[in-house]
């Protein structure tokens, strides 16, 4: 059977390292329910000493069906349609400027899919390649974030609802931007992706949000794609905003899981921030995703609409 380990960091206990999984183990009905119950206690999932796409896949459907992530195309020989290739290479890639450092694979703090109202329950990455150093994953507990959030901070930020909005030049990022971060060059995909950035119309979350199967409240802030508060659309609201936003991207609350070969890891997108730490702009990274069906059912879509320096007007 399985064996579960706790994932410890500075900040605290975040996940479980899960050994022993094989393809039979997942068909198991116990072993499937103890690790549903683990996900939902937990919210991340290391899965150490297993490889290939057809457990990647067994394993997802643990948690729900796999669903085509938006943003990203298809696995191009469709043998394994639930699957989305994720890979880096410096010539055609996606290369940015961090802190004065050009970095691939490198993507800021977020949940996945917030800038639509249906928010996907979570996803899996396997690793097909790695690069000789960096590709980390990083996590951050927003139950956690709300548990330690400045109480005065919590009240106000309590009952509001936040816009997001598609658009992937971090140069747009609004809420706690990494400083001096900026586009060096993208990819032909990314370049197409952001074409569409006006399809994607505003929408809004709550800024809390309570587990239903527990009862704990999650933060529900996302700082990449948010753009603001919905009733406090001046500077008021995007200090609070920023302080609520910088607060969620302290890493020392995170958690970040170094790849080996053999690894695959699922989070919760509903509990989850993640970040892709990069990659020096020289080296490669392959990675094979799931992406697990889910809505929380709060996502809505705003009666707004959103110009590309963010401001916020409000549908008359």
């Amino acid at each position: 059977m399985i064996e579960t380990r706790v994932i410890n960091t500075a900040a605290g206990p975040i996940g479980v390292e899960v050994f022993g999984m094989t393809l039979d183990i997942t068909r198991d009905d116990d072993v499937r329910r103890q690790l549903t119950e683990t996900w939902v206690d937990k919210g991340l999932i290391a899965f150490r000493g297993v490889d290939g796409p057809e457990i990647q896949i067994a394993l997802s459907n643990i948690f729900g069906p796999c669903v085509a992530h938006p943003g990203r195309p298809m696995d191009e020989s469709k043998a394994n349609p639930e699957l989305v290739n994720i890979r880096y290479e410096r010539t055609g890639g996606d290369v940015y400027e961090v802190d004065g450092v050009e970095l691939g694979a490198w993507l800021p703090w977020h949940s996945d899919l917030i800038y639509v109202d249906r928010i996907n329950h979570g996803g899996v990455l396997r690793p097909i390649k790695l690069p000789r150093e960096g590709g980390a994953t990083g996590f951050i507990d927003k139950i956690k974030l709300y548990e330690t959030l400045d109480s005065e901070l919590r009240a106000r930020i309590e009952d509001k609802w936040i816009y997001y909005k598609w658009d992937l030049d971090i140069a747009h990022q609004r809420f706690a931007k990494r400083s001096g971060a900026k586009v060096i060059q993208w990819s032909e995909n990314r370049r197409e992706m952001q074409s569409r950035v006006e399809q994607y119309p505003v929408v809004a979350h709550p800024a809390v949000f309570t587990q239903p199967e527990t009862g704990r409240k999650v933060l529900n802030v996302s700082p990449w794609f948010a753009l603001g508060i919905d009733g406090m659309e001046g500077e008021g609201g995007h200090a609070l905003l920023e302080a609520v936003a910088q607060h969620c991207v302290d890493e020392r609350y995170a958690y970040f899981h170094t790849y080996q070969p053999d690894d695959m890891v699922l989070w919760d997108n509903w509990r989850m921030l993640h970040c892709g730490a990069g990659i020096p702009a020289d080296e490669s990274r392959w990675m094979a995703r799931t992406t697990i069906q889910g809505d929380y059912a709060l996502g809505r879509l705003a009666d707004v609409t959103a110009s590309i320096d963010d401001r916020i007007r409000v549908n008359v």
